[in-house]
C-alpha cells in the first residue's frame, strides 16, 4: 500500500488548530486572557516565520492540560469540534483522503500539533494512522511534558521513520501534501510532494522543483 501523507494545520484545515484550541481555551475563562492571547499569537506568527522554538512552544501549549481531568478534556474536545473544527474541515481535503483510500493508499496524518487536540480530528477526517507530538501522562493524567521527540521539523522525519519501523510501510510511491515550509525535510523524502495552499517560501520552492501545487480551499 502506498502511503499519502497530509499535513493537518492549514492543509486539510483551513485554519490551525493548536491556535484555534488557544483561542477556545482564552473563550471558556480556562486561561488569563491577555498573557495567553498574546502567547498564542506570538508561537504562531513564529511557527509561520519558521522560528519556533517547540519546546517552548510546547511548555506552554500543554500546560493548561494539567490542570483538568481526561472526562474533562474529553468534553472540552467535544465543544472545541463543534465550535471551531468541523468548519474548519476542508471538503477538499477530505474527497482528497477518500481518493487516496480508493486508490488503496494508505491514509496518514502527521502533525507536529500535540496528540489529544489532533486524534480526534484525525477520526473525523477518516484516515487510518496519526502521527503527531505525543504529550506524557503520566498516573492517567498529563505531566505536561512531551514524551519523545516532537514531530515537527525534522522531528516529522525522525517520528516518521520510527512510525515505518514499526509497520509494514515504507515510502515508495509516497505522496505528501503540506502547505508549510516547515515540512520541506519531508515533502524532500517523498516520491511526490504536493503544495497546499503554500506559504510563500514552500510556493517558491515548489515552483523552483517543479512540484504540483494544489489548493484545498
Amino acid at each position: 500500500m502506498a502511503l499519502a501523507l497530509f499535513d493537518l494545520d492549514n492543509t486539510l484545515l483551513a485554519d490551525d488548530s493548536d491556535f484555534l484550541w488557544g483561542c477556545f481555551l482564552v473563550e471558556k475563562g480556562l486561561v488569563d486572557k491577555s498573557t495567553y492571547d498574546a502567547a498564542n499569537q506570538r508561537f504562531y506568527t513564529e511557527y509561520k516565520q519558521g522560528t519556533l522554538d517547540i519546546f517552548e512552544f510546547l511548555a506552554f501549549s500543554l500546560k493548561p492540560l494539567t490542570q483538568f481531568s481526561m472526562q474533562e478534556l474529553s468534553d472540552l474536545h467535544n465543544e472545541f469540534m463543534e465550535k471551531h473544527i468541523k468548519s474548519a474541515m476542508t471538503a477538499k481535503g477530505l474527497a482528497k483522503i477518500q481518493q487516496h483510500r480508493e486508490k488503496g493508499d494508505f491514509t496518514v496524518i502527521i502533525t507536529a500539533t500535540n496528540s489529544f487536540v489532533t486524534k480526534p480530528i484525525a477520526k473525523a477526517f477518516d484516515v487510518d494512522a496519526l502521527i503527531a507530538t505525543e504529550p506524557e501522562i503520566i498516573n492517567g493524567k498529563y505531566s505536561g511534558q512531551v514524551a519523545g521527540t516532537p514531530c515537527f521539523q525534522g522531528g516529522k522525519i525522525t517520528r516518521l521513520n520510527q512510525w515505518l519501523e514499526s509497520t509494514s510501510h515504507n515510502l515508495e510511491k509516497s505522496t505528501f501534501y503540506s502547505d508549510s515550509h516547515n515540512d520541506l525535510a519531508l515533502l524532500e523524502r517523498v516520491t511526490t510532494p504536493i503544495a497546499v495552499d503554500p506559504d510563500d517560501e514552500l510556493k517558491a520552492t515548489a515552483l523552483a522543483r517543479n512540484w504540483e501545487i494544489c489548493s484545498f480551499r
